[in-house]
């Protein structure tokens, strides 16, 4: 027979065998990250709209006259210029001194215009509440003002060229344009007047659902804003909510500690890049994009509080998106980047604001962040099929589509995972009889530690 010491250091290394299966078990590849994390990651849009008032403004034709009768005396004079000669002369001219060649009128052109500022948020209760950066809700109204104008001026002046193309009856080139841009410039900026009336702000939430045939479409619902705290270096938080049941997908928030120098992390988010290139379907718009890095180092921010600053690669657009650790978690939110002397984004120098400091908004409101029953149920589906325990993997789906028959992904992993198991691809232990294994063991072990401590208790009685 063994020697107690023997058995005790026996069922000890049984114990750590069998809790590093299970730590082991709790964390994700990048696979199942953004299998289960990505259902809950949502594009959120403000949009600012407004009606600009801008002056008509007329050519000056006894001036632009006086300037035709002084080419045609050159042509007189034996001076002899080619077509495209003579309105490069014009327009030269014209640029130089707008103030001869134009005047205002008293109509106003009314220019209705819209700008869209998106981002990224993320869902943190069944029920609709989605967590993003206040930066992109709040935009700095001199800003918004700016772009207005911008936008106006680049309609009024693209219509402006288009009339005179059709009064002169010619096609202006690239570098005409260019010089007929700079001249409505200069004649905007300094002699008329654009005022901006009737400035609004929507902000809608748009994620995915699933449409039951094995693909995922979107759905735009309008949102309110809850609680924000301000552009950095403020705290860049803000918390919206959206209608929604109990069964919206969720991302789980980590608890208040920082993660350390070296954790890997897992980056969700909308880059503008991809979000709005022009050879990207507009379908998969709504498809998150996932970058990963580590925590380079943990700094702190002007006003004392602590920022995670990581090397995964974002973008313009990613702002709001969450930062998830290996156990699938929201450890921070996307907020800013760092940027080079050209004024781009600097590569892998980008900051997060961590889930502490969300955490004060929810608490100020008494929000409680709380993984929906549907998420729950899909993440232990993403993990059982991961790992090719499909019949596992079915139930958990079957139960997610109970709760919730739209989650986005769910048809295309139901789907799959049928296929897989008429190909007879399943491991042939399930997962829920290798965790019936561990527990086993465990409960196997107590009883013989606690029989073993028992007789020792026992023989020493009887000594005495």
């Amino acid at each position: 027979m063994k020697s107690p010491t023997c058995l005790i250091k026996a069922l000890l290394i049984v114990f750590l065998l069998a809790g590093f299966t299970r730590a082991e078990a709790q964390l994700l590849n990048a696979v199942q990250n953004y299998g289960m994390n990505r259902p809950g990651v949502v594009m959120v849009k403000t949009v600012f709209s407004a009606d600009v008032y801008v002056n008509r403004i007329q050519l000056d034709s006894r001036h632009f006259n006086l300037l035709i009768d002084s080419i045609q005396k050159a042509d007189s004079n034996g001076i002899v210029y080619t077509a495209e000669q003579k309105l490069d002369i014009v327009l030269r001219e014209i640029n130089n001194h707008p103030n001869r060649f134009f005047k205002s009128s008293l109509d106003y052109i009314k220019e209705p215009q819209e700008i869209t500022s998106s981002g990224t948020g993320f869902i943190v209760t069944g029920d609709g509440y989605v967590a993003t950066n206040c930066h992109l809700i709040d935009r700095d109204n001199a800003f918004i003002r700016r772009q207005f104008f911008l936008s106006a001026f680049q309609q009024i002046t693209e219509a402006n060229i288009s009339a005179l193309e059709s009064a002169w009856a010619t096609r202006f080139s690239e570098q005409q344009k260019s010089i007929l841009y700079n001249t409505y410039a200069s004649v905007y900026a300094r002699l008329f007047s654009i005022s901006l009336f009737d400035l609004r702000k929507e902000v809608f939430i748009e994620y995915s659902v699933d449409t039951g045939h094995g693909t995922t479409s979107s759905v735009k619902k309008p949102a309110h804003v809850i609680i924000k705290g301000a552009p950095m270096p403020g705290k860049d938080i803000a918390l919206l909510k959206m209608d929604g049941d109990s069964a919206l997908p969720t991302l789980k928030i980590a608890s208040d500690e920082l993660p350390k120098v070296g954790e890997q992390l897992f980056v969700y988010g909308y880059p503008g890049p991809v979000t709005n290139n022009n050879f990207i379907s507009s379908e998969s718009a709504i498809e998150p994009t996932l970058t990963t890095g580590i925590v380079s180092a943990v700094k702190k921010s002007v006003n004392g509080w602590p920022l995670i600053q990581m090397d995964a690669n974002i973008n313009r657009g990613s702002s709001g998106g969450p930062v998830c650790d290996e156990k699938g978690e929201v450890v921070g939110l996307t907020t800013f980047g760092s940027l080079e002397n050209s004024g781009g984004l600097a590569a892998g120098l980008n900051f997060a604001i961590p889930v502490s400091i969300l955490q004060e908004f929810l608490d100020s409101v008494s929000v409680i962040a709380q993984t929906s029953e549907s998420s729950l149920r899909f993440g232990e589906a993403v993990v059982y099929y991961d790992r090719e325990y499909f019949s596992d993997a079915l139930d958990k789906f079957a139960e997610v589509k109970k709760l919730n028959p739209h989650f986005p992904g769910l048809s295309f992993y139901t789907a799959d995972t049928e296929k897989k198991l008429m190909l007879k691809e399943e491991r042939k232990s399930s997962m829920i009889r290798d965790d019936l294994i561990v527990f086993a063991v465990f409960l196997l072990g107590s009883i013989l530690l606690f029989r073993y401590f028992r007789s020792r208790g026992t023989g020493s009685r009887r000594t005495r």
